[in-house]
């Protein structure tokens, strides 16, 4: 861990004419210092809502820890600072838990010992700022400032709507479906979109709001240095706060997710801490944010996994009802690497195209699985160990958005 290193988030900067969103870090490592600027990118093509400014300014700063995530665990320092930003101490409590249990697998990985490590400073002043205001009629949009006294939900009365995120596998496909059964009006959100996902939303037959993510090039640079810590991030938590603002933005009451009952489980322990590939889309973080964005930001946008009750077992049931999608739709996450971009919907080595083939096993026959994937899976023996792991029966469950032993087990049967 950088012993002398220190990592300093800054104000963050609301552009309205480019509805861009910039995001700017520190980090001073010995005499090195690194400056980092990340981007989000709304789309212009739909017309945006008056948020109240201090919600878009304690919106803006909650995104900015959130994105920081990534360049904080090049060196894990226990030093951070904050330029413009003061927490309550509930909010800092939140963020404490969020790297601490978001980075689980990283610091697994790169055996960290995070105890005690993450400590954000708050301001003990703001400890009771937590009830919801009136709502404020002075509505316009600057370049963000900070704000140093509003801590509580602002009230913002959004159209009944929903944003639901489309990842191009399955699960989201399920819940747009389910949502088109009932009626309910909704629009696509999608992060660093592919033409995966475009495909899958023009099946679903609604709009998609494609928000560009551009992260800094100095990250990628720099992960291949020796002295520097890499690995998995809660990219889900991001995900969540940036559909949190396309809500506020656009003018959308709720924030819908596929995350399924099987995201809660575990892949090891730690440190006596739970290590879940999975964490930020399990049930626990959706309480916390859900908490922390009424306490917090706004108690009138709601985020939650429409498909939090189901297994995976009990999704690819639904899926294999909707065959129009089996030509566009990809759970691998290859398609979606920063560093990987490939034209292949399945990669046909990781532990995510095992296992989506090991559900589907069970309720399709064999040419529509051959038609999917090209192959039969079952045959590869470079497979036969991550199969092992799938199952339970050697090492831990791998480390990828897959569902439990038992799950597989089940298929398998």
């Amino acid at each position: 861990m950088g012993q002398n290193s220190k990592f300093i988030y800054e104000r963050p900067v609301w552009e309205p004419e480019r509805r861009e969103a910039a995001f700017f870090y520190r980090l001073e490592h010995g005499s090195e210092i690194i400056n980092f600027t990340e981007t989000l990118v709304f789309p212009a093509n739909q017309s945006i809502s008056n948020i109240p400014q201090n919600l878009l300014n304690n919106v803006l700063n909650s995104l900015s820890l959130a994105l920081g995530i990534s360049y904080y665990k090049l060196y894990c320092p226990k030093q951070v600072v904050f330029e413009n930003i003061q927490l309550s101490k509930g909010q800092a409590e939140f963020w404490n838990t969020l790297y601490r249990k978001g980075l689980g697998e990283f610091f697994y990985q790169n055996k960290i010992d995070f105890r005690g490590l993450i400590s954000f400073p708050f301001n003990p002043s703001q400890d009771n700022r937590t009830l919801p205001n009136p709502p404020l009629s002075g509505r316009e949009y600057s370049v963000s400032s900070p704000d140093k006294g509003e801590t509580e939900g602002v009230l913002v009365a959004p159209t009944e709507r929903s944003l639901v995120g489309i990842g191009g596998g399955k699960d989201s496909i399920v819940a747009a479906e389910f949502l088109k059964s009932l009626r309910k009006p909704f629009t696509g959100f999608a992060v660093e979109t592919h033409t995966i996902k475009e495909q899958v939303t023009k099946l679903l037959g609604v709009d998609l709001i494609h928000i560009r993510r551009e992260i800094d090039p100095r990250l990628l640079e720099l992960n291949k240095r020796p002295d520097i810590y890499n690995g998995h991030v809660p990219v889900s938590s991001i995900y969540a706060f940036i559909g949190l603002l396309a809500a506020l933005l656009y003018d959308y009451r709720y924030i819908i997710v596929s995350n399924e009952q099987s995201a809660n489980y575990g892949n090891t322990t730690y440190l006596g801490e739970s290590i879940n590939h999975q964490w930020s889309k399990s049930f626990e973080f959706e309480m916390l944010f859900q908490e922390y964005v009424k306490n917090f930001l706004t108690p009138d946008v709601a985020y939650f996994s429409l498909l939090r009750p189901f297994s995976e077992i009990a999704i690819t049931k639904c899926f294999v009802n909707y065959p129009q999608y089996f030509p566009v739709f990809s759970s691998c996450n290859r398609n979606f690497k920063i560093t990987e971009k490939t034209d292949r919907k399945w990669c046909l080595e990781c532990s995510k195209c095992a296992f989506t083939y090991a559900m589907l096993s069970a309720f399709l026959p064999k040419q529509e699985l051959l038609n999917i994937f090209g192959q039969n899976l079952f045959t590869k023996t470079t497979l036969v160990p991550i199969y092992k792991k799938l199952l339970g029966v050697m090492q831990i469950k791998p480390f990828d958005c897959v569902g439990t032993p038992e799950e597989v087990q089940t298929a398998f049967y």
